[in-house]
């Protein structure tokens, strides 16, 4: 049921915040409704990198895989580290209950 599927946020300040979340919406939908500060300028189409979180790395192998135009995308993010996704590309579902992310820096 969705009413108990739910992200971890970690905001610019260190600050952790459980997050109510959808299953169907993007990560970055989750993140932009709560409130917390992520610009996603282009609204989820792939075409910025202003959504670019860095993943736990115990939910890198349970994400989906990358496509090129996210590989592409995080080229251009500032500072990408391994863990890098772009929170528009990872939709909520029952598998990424718990998810862990923390924002990355703004430019």
């Amino acid at each position: 049921m969705d009413d108990d599927l739910f992200i971890f946020v970690i905001d610019r300040d260190g600050a952790e915040h459980k997050l109510e979340a959808v299953a169907g919406w993007r990560v970055m939908e989750i993140i932009r409704e709560h409130g917390l500060p992520i610009k996603a300028e282009c609204g989820g189409a792939c075409a910025c990198a202003t959504c670019h979180v860095y993943v736990e790395d115990e939910w890198l192998e349970k994400l989906p895989s990358q496509r090129n135009e996210e590989i592409d995308m995080l080229d251009e993010a500032i500072d990408p580290q391994d863990n890098s996704r772009l929170s528009c590309q990872l939709i909520m579902s029952e598998e990424l209950n718990g998810l862990r992310v923390r924002l990355a820096p703004e430019g």
